[in-house]
């Protein structure tokens, strides 16, 4: 057998059943997306209290408020980041899959 033609029985081989079972693989799409977007939400959580801490310790330094603020700015943007991944998903996943 040459190459050309192990590689396209091997390539036959994984997509039957990746066809025969597309319910599966579209619940273990969805659950590792859910994880991922909690692993996110709590990351989120602890970066503002870290932010929160860090600002009520500064006692008024400019130093520390500047750091603090930093944080603050970090912790926000993350969470619109972890939004925003979180909707597009939903939206492409939604449209590829016919919606639910």
């Amino acid at each position: 057998m040459n190459k050309k033609t192990l590689f396209l029985i091997l390539l036959g081989l994984l997509y039957v059943p990746l066809t025969a079972n597309a319910q599966v693989v579209t619940e273990m799409i969805g659950h590792i997306s859910d994880a991922l977007v909690m692993i996110g939400g709590t990351i989120i959580v602890i970066g503002w209290i870290i932010a929160g801490i860090l600002y009520l310790t500064s006692a008024g330094s400019p130093e520390k408020t500047g750091t603090a603020k930093k944080a603050m700015i970090a912790a926000a943007i993350g969470t619109v980041l972890v939004i925003v991944a979180a909707s597009a998903y939903a939206l492409i996943f939604s449209l590829l899959t016919g919606g639910g």
